[in-house]
């Protein structure tokens, strides 16, 4: 057998590739002999000649480019090899040994042969490259024959092959501080103009792309949907709407739990749907997501309903189930997986039909397809764009879980929150066992919505009644009562009452400290009370202070907060069953603010007797069937007076 690297002399194509490999090898080392390759090189054939003298051999003209009968041999030409005494004979050329090797039978149809290259002018190094490529072309032929027709979810991750030959690499210049990439490098991200973030990606073969090269490129499925042109066509509303209960289509939760979750959602899970819930490290989002596929299954009868899956980048299935049995969550429809690789999680779930998907978390899972590693920008935005894909096409919801930043933002692109449906915070201090569910953007309701939770033993519990969740009790003649006041405020459709703690102390002469409330803000109320109300607080230094950690941002709660201060200037104790509610201007006047009836609604429920108001509210607060008294103030002045008055 010839050595692996000998080629068969197929066609005059190879044999111009063969010229053009011999000069380079003679150029290269002037040793090697030559009467193998001379101007008009002969060549074994591999039928019989009927030419005497010539029998069983060929020679190439280079002019006509073609294989024509051997004249009469001399002997200086025939030195180096003899005619071959079989008619059936095959000529292989040896480059090492720098001549044609005779070769009695022709090879299996096993062995490597080279097939016409379609580009006649290419260099003659490259034949060995050359003949792999397309062998690997072949392969991929066959390979794609068998494929069978059924759909794969994990598709939806799979990156579509850009046009080219398959057997060069292809590289990809990614930046890592925007995601962005380019087919060559510039020294600068040409999107973001950030200096030496710009990284070099190759698409390299690994066994489980099944042996074909995966080229990394950044424009590979910039697409959320897919592209069906022919088969998608607009319809209208009523076609759409047309048989749909719009009662039953959402996903229902239960209890008081799933109400509260519900009510964040804007009534229930609605299929298909996208929903990215984030927070900060231990404030319950994977505590919360387990409870949430517990209550989906509750629903429903063990044996009709479908699985919800929950799949974790970050613990093991043994470490899920231990913290499912500590929450008391025995559901036999709940399935575990612990994975980070996006199309191989679609590939799993595939058999169970999930009614829901739930990752833990975003910034674990990876495309193999695309260019980094997982959580990187590039990485979160695809893994991303193709759970939205998956959710859309196979109706589904997904729920994913991302991490936050210092700063409090969700990790990843600022494009993450506007590819998915739904983006849900959960807050929380660690010193407080209350846990607040936010809804930030909400396409399917309100993005204003507020789901109120405490942390217990068994995991996240409803809170009933939150508009009391901030409130202590105290005597009504309590000297701690001077210095404090209770504000009304709204945070989406929920009402709260806020304790607001003023100290007023003369003798220092240094700023005051404030928390829970805007500095800036605590600074104009108290300008305003020295100006307008005429206190003499130049000499005094006021801390402020919000019960239980609440951030309390709304200037709903202005008219507490100057209360507050007053009662501790005074030493002037608040009765503890009237409640505040309003703005406060520069001129000392006192606003209005948005939704007056419900806040006077629901702090009338709580059992106060006595409301603070602004002038301008009472007319719309007259009509209403409620068991407490309206105090209407125009100015600070007169809340002064009203307020601040000894019982007689």
């Amino acid at each position: 057998m010839p050595p692996s690297h000998a080629a068969m002399l197929r066609s005059p194509s190879s044999l111009r590739l063969l010229l053009h490999l011999s000069r380079r090898l003679l150029s290269r080392n002037p040793l090697l002999p030559s009467s193998a390759l001379s101007a008009r090189p002969r060549f074994l054939s591999s039928s019989s000649s009927s030419t005497p003298g010539g029998a069983g051999w060929a020679t190439y003209d280079p002019l006509s480019d073609s294989l024509s009968a051997s004249a009469a041999l001399s002997s200086a030409s025939i030195s180096d090899s003899e005619p071959p005494a079989v008619s059936d004979a095959w000529g292989v050329y040896d480059p090492v040994l720098g001549r044609i090797v005779k070769q009695g039978s022709p090879p299996p149809s096993s062995s490597i042969t080279v097939e016409e290259d379609d580009e006649e002018g290419e260099e003659a190094g490259k034949l060995e490259e050359e003949k792999a490529g397309v062998k690997e072309k072949g392969k991929r032929r066959v390979t794609a024959v068998g494929v069978n027709d059924h759909v794969r979810w994990s598709s939806v991750a799979a990156a579509r092959r850009p046009a080219g030959k398959g057997g060069k690499e292809r590289s990809s210049y990614v930046c890592s501080n925007c995601g962005e990439g380019d087919s060559q490098w510039w020294g600068k991200c040409r999107h973001c103009n950030a200096m030496g973030t710009v990284d070099k990606y190759v698409g390299v073969a690994g066994p489980e792309s099944g042996g074909v090269d995966v080229e990394w490129s950044h424009h590979i499925g910039r697409s959320w949907m897919p592209q069906k042109a022919k088969e998608v066509v607009p319809q209208s509303l009523q076609e759409v709407n047309k048989g749909v209960d719009q009662a039953q289509w959402r996903i229902p939760l239960w209890g008081s739990f799933g109400m509260e979750i519900s009510r964040v959602l804007g009534g229930g899970i609605v299929p298909g749907s996208l929903i990215l819930v984030g927070g900060d490290p231990g404030v319950g989002k994977s505590s919360l997501m387990l409870q949430l596929a517990s209550n989906i299954l509750e629903g429903f009868k063990a044996k009709e309903s479908s699985p919800v899956v929950y799949v974790s980048g970050e613990e093991s299935i043994e470490q899920i189930g231990n913290r499912a049995d500590r929450m008391s969550i025995t559901s036999s429809n709940l399935y575990l997986y612990s994975g980070t690789d996006i199309e191989d999680i679609l590939d799993k779930i595939q058999p169970l039909s999930p009614r829901a998907l739930i990752i833990d978390s975003i910034q674990t899972v990876y495309v193999r397809s695309f260019a980094g590693s997982a959580g990187n920008l590039s990485q979160v935005k695809e893994c991303t764009s193709a759970l939205l894909r998956f959710a859309k096409l196979t109706n589904i919801p997904v729920f994913l879980i991302g991490h936050v930043t210092k700063t409090g933002d969700i990790a990843g692109p600022r494009l993450l929150e506007h590819i998915v449906d739904v983006v849900l915070y959960m807050e929380g201090e660690r010193c407080s066992s209350h846990r607040l569910l936010r809804s930030v953007k909400n396409r399917f309701g309100s993005a204003d919505e507020l789901g109120v939770f405490e942390m217990a033993e068994f995991g996240l519990q409803a809170v009933l009644n939150p508009s009391q969740m901030f409130l202590t009790e105290h005597d009504s003649d309590s000297e701690i009562m001077a210095g404090l006041a209770v504000a009304v405020i709204l945070d989406g459709s929920r009402t709260f009452a806020l304790e607001v703690q003023a100290l007023c102390v003369s003798g220092y002469h240094r700023s005051g400290q404030v928390v829970g409330i805007p500095q800036s803000r605590a600074d104009v109320i108290i300008s305003v009370l020295i100006k307008q109300a005429g206190l003499k607080l130049q000499d005094n230094i006021v801390f402020l202070n919000v019960v239980s950690g609440f951030k309390l941002t709304e200037t709903a709660g202005d008219l507490a907060i100057a209360a507050s201060i007053c009662s501790s200037f005074l030493e002037f104790p608040i009765p503890n069953d009237v409640a505040f509610i309003g703005e406060v201007g520069l001129g000392g006047e006192l606003r209005t603010v948005p939704r007056m009836d419900k806040r006077v609604i629901a702090i009338s429920k709580l059992g106060y007797k006595k409301c603070v108001v602004p002038k301008t509210s009472e007319k719309l607060l007259r009509p209403l069937d409620i068991d407490i008294e309206i105090l209407p103030c125009s100015n600070l002045k007169q809340l002064i007076n009203t307020v601040f008055r000894p019982q007689g």
